[in-house]
């Protein structure tokens, strides 16, 4: 696997309960283990997470795939993936 290209971590969102106000940031090389968040397995590589700020409380659909247009969230590109 290329070290340019994110790991898949699922196929399919991360639904996930968000409170206005607060920050969370969002593993975009697919390594981490606290998936859909970053828990520093970028450290080396080219990727580094993404700050999403949740203007209102509610459900999140954070992407698993790595390949969304809309990062951090899901915008459906899983279904195109081999």
């Amino acid at each position: 696997m290329s070290e340019s290209l994110p790991v898949v971590a699922q196929k399919g969102s991360y639904k996930v309960e968000v409170e206005a106000g607060k920050s969370y940031w969002w593993c975009s090389c697919g390594k981490s283990s606290k998936q859909p968040f970053c828990d520093g397995s970028h450290k080396g590589s080219a990727f580094s997470p993404m700050k999403y700020e949740a203007i209102e409380s509610g459900t999140i659909g954070f992407c698993g795939c790595k390949a969304t247009g809309n990062a951090p969230r899901c915008d459906g590109s899983h279904k195109n993936l081999p």
